[in-house]
């Protein structure tokens, strides 16, 4: 196992390096510039020449990437060009909101989803699992920025029954979790339609199979069976795309937070994104690819905990 981490840890330097050219290729060569939005269309044209020397954008963009990757290395993800901060201070302030609306979302999203593709598979071609197919497909179809606003605009505008929008503190607070749960539901909620399928289509594979007549055959529960026998090894398939879907969390988590005003890392990729904020841009990109990156790991761990036959040489 230790060698298998170590791997692929040494994969984390080229993926993190395409990241890297790939962002600040697309931010460069984009239309716009900083100083202009940070000045004014109005703006004296000698004022804006001098403010681009003093931030280094007048130098070639292979040569500030050069910079920018070298400031990386020791640790140092530059100061933002709109707010003149340092980007690790910014993303330190904004990225817990973040994760908590993330993790609270895969929370979500993995316990409403096992129940919903477990009795879904058991009654299968039943009405309990055409209404669950129904809802299903509902969810999958529906654009995510379409179901926020509405529910923003029928839940908490019109009914009142969540707050409008913000962070009303921690977590673990009863007004933290009041404004986390309509959005983290919403982030959530396309989630579950996805993975619950993707488990219903694992355990009607499994549970026609020999060990799963043969355990019914020594007398144990349906229960038992259901979700010890069978869940287990449908579960395989289901962590590896689950794997696969963990960074539309986060990328969904940016219009989530934008819709609500949630004062996370997404609000504030946003804003820097249109205010033309290329250090900030690299920097909370480059946040988020380590995460995904951490979340994937993870990932792979549990197989040997799922399956005891997979073992990392």
């Amino acid at each position: 196992m230790l060698k298998f981490l170590f791997r692929r840890l040494i994969l984390l330097l080229p993926v993190l390096l395409i990241v890297t050219v790939l962002i600040s290729s697309l931010l460069y060569f984009s239309p716009g510039d900083p100083v202009q939005v940070m000045l004014g269309i109005r703006a004296n044209p000698e004022a804006v020449a001098a403010i681009r020397a003093e931030l280094g954008l007048d130098k070639p963009a292979h040569v500030r990437y050069f910079i920018w990757l070298s400031n990386v290395a020791q640790g140092n993800l530059g100061r933002s060009l709109q707010r003149n901060e340092k980007v690790l201070d910014l993303i330190a302030e904004t990225i817990v909101p973040t994760l908590e609306i993330t993790f609270f979302a895969v929370f979500i999203s993995v316990f409403l989803a096992l129940p919903i593709g477990v009795v879904s598979a058991v009654r299968a071609n039943s009405w309990v699992d055409h209404l669950l197919s129904f809802f299903s497909l509902f969810w999958v179809a529906m654009p995510g920025f379409w179901v926020a606003i509405m529910a923003l605009l029928l839940l908490s505008m019109h009914w009142g029954i969540f707050p409008i929008s913000g962070r009303g503190g921690p977590i673990w607070s009863v007004a933290g979790l009041r404004y986390l749960l309509l959005p983290g539901l919403i982030l959530g909620i396309r989630q579950v339609a996805i993975i619950s399928r993707l488990i219903r289509a694992g355990m009607l594979e499994v549970l026609n199979a020999d060990y799963v007549r043969t355990a019914r055959s020594k007398g144990l529960s349906e229960r038992v069976v259901v979700y010890k026998h069978a869940l287990r090894n449908a579960m395989i398939p289901t962590v590896t795309i689950f794997g696969v879907q963990l960074p539309e969390f986060l990328s969904l988590a940016v219009i989530i937070e934008t819709v609500f005003a949630w004062p996370g890392t997404g609000q504030m990729l946003v804003d820097a994104v249109l205010k033309r904020d290329y250090t900030l841009v690299q920097g909370i990109v480059l946040i988020y690819a380590l995460l995904v990156i951490a979340m994937n790991l993870v990932v792979d761990m549990l197989y040997a905990y799922i399956d005891p036959r997979i073992k990392h040489e």
